[in-house]
């Protein structure tokens, strides 16, 4: 394996790490930030207050973006085998 290829499978890897984290991890970001808006206003500092209402809607946006997930991890393993086979031979 050269270096180029090598360089080429770590930056599709990163990209798609981020691809399958952005959906969770903006979700958590926008439902964390009106709860401590919603805090703020109201002067409720609890942490079960911030912390309950995370937790349910990354796992709802996890439920619902696990096809989207699954599907572009088997297209990388795909794209990644046919690499390794070509290699082989």
């Amino acid at each position: 394996m050269d270096a180029t290829l090598a360089l080429d499978l770590i930056r599709e890897t990163c990209f798609l790490i981020l691809k399958i984290s952005a959906p969770v991890l903006l979700v958590s970001l926008f439902v964390g930030l009106i709860i401590s808006l919603l805090q703020a206003l109201t002067q409720i500092q609890e942490m079960t207050v911030s912390f309950v209402p995370k937790l349910i809607a990354v796992l709802f946006t996890l439920v619902l973006s696990f096809p989207f997930m699954l599907g572009e991890l088997t297209k990388f393993t795909h794209i990644l085998l046919d690499k390794v086979t070509i290699l082989k031979s």
